[in-house]
């Protein structure tokens, strides 16, 4: 069964510990980074998970359990519905879709994040972030038998995203970077043999102020992990401690037109007009403010895999 890890602060000390329900018992070493913990804290935390709690649950400061740098590559339209609400057939898929997200929009599962100021689509998307434990440097084929080699851990993530940056300027990168768009875990689940298969059974899902926005299971990805990391490694090297976020399920805030009013709209509308267009009618939308709070949770159906909670409460910008 997988080991439930969160990387937390106290009064004054930055640790590691496994979490039950408890408590939270700190792993006796020091691990500067995810790499460091996941390639050196193994008998730590099997030992650690055999002790009673050292800390309250409420009283550690839950922190990302993925340290940077790192790299954060991502999957767009991986779930069959989601592909259909942005316009494509997923049983006729061409391509799998990768984009990437810097560092710099890492942030803990707790932490509240700041709307920019000048960002009014500010949309969420809750998703399975699969965390390396061995380096790619060169194409590999990863199969089922063989992912546990590549993918020791996972953990939530919601991809934030600025719709009204991303989508008129045709920039993933820097519509989906700002400072903490990439809220991660608390829960990083070290996983055990018997959980790969659970991979193919992880319910997704996220609240917006306790209203249900998104949900849906893995066994509605596109691209399961195997073949999408067998893909990554032909152009991507990736090291211990990067994550790939594997897609988000429909029900972002987001909705593409059909496909016929996106032709029509293009043939009769400068790109520039469309997008304002675009920008003022989801304006009064179901994107997020401040004030607002989103709750994301991963488990799978026999409960024995689980992410925890992720709370992210959106502020403004001072």
């Amino acid at each position: 069964m997988a080991v439930p890890l969160i990387r937390f602060t106290t009064a004054d000390d930055v640790r590691w510990g496994v979490v039950s329900p408890d408590g939270v018992t700190a792993l006796d070493g020091q691990y500067a980074t995810t790499a460091d913990l996941l390639q050196n804290g193994r008998d730590d935390w099997i030992a650690a998970s055999r002790r009673p709690p050292t800390h309250q649950r409420d009283a550690v400061d839950v922190l990302s359990p993925i340290t940077t740098p790192c790299r954060v590559l991502c999957q767009g339209a991986n779930f069959r519905q989601h592909a259909i609400d942005s316009g494509m057939d997923p049983d006729n898929r061409a391509f799998n879709l990768f984009f990437d997200k810097t560092d710099a929009s890492v942030t803990g599962p707790h932490s509240p994040v700041v709307r920019p100021a000048h960002v009014r689509l500010l949309d969420h998307e809750i998703e399975l972030a699969l965390v390396i434990g061995r380096r790619i440097d060169g194409p590999v084929t990863i199969t089922d038998d063989t992912l546990r080699d590549y993918v020791v851990a996972v953990t939530i993530a919601d991809d934030l995203s600025a719709r009204d940056v991303q989508l008129p300027q045709g920039q993933y990168l820097k519509g989906k970077s700002y400072r903490g768009f990439c809220p991660l875990g608390p829960v990083l689940a070290v996983l055990d043999d018997s959980d790969y298969p659970r991979l193919d059974d992880l319910e997704l899902q996220l609240y917006v102020n306790g209203d249900l926005r998104q949900i849906d299971t893995t066994a509605n990805f596109v691209y399961r992990p195997a073949e999408t990391l067998t893909e990554l490694s032909e152009f991507a090297n990736l090291s211990v401690g990067d994550v790939v976020l594997t897609g988000t399920p429909h029900g972002t805030a987001a909705a593409s037109p059909p496909a016929i009013v996106r032709r029509l709209a293009t043939a009769l509308l400068p790109e520039h007009v469309l997008w304002k267009l675009f920008i003022r009618r989801n304006l009064d939308g179901p994107f997020l403010r401040p004030g607002d709070t989103v709750t994301a949770t991963i488990r799978s159906s026999d409960g024995l895999l689980d992410l925890g909670e992720q709370r992210t409460p959106i502020v403004a910008a001072r």
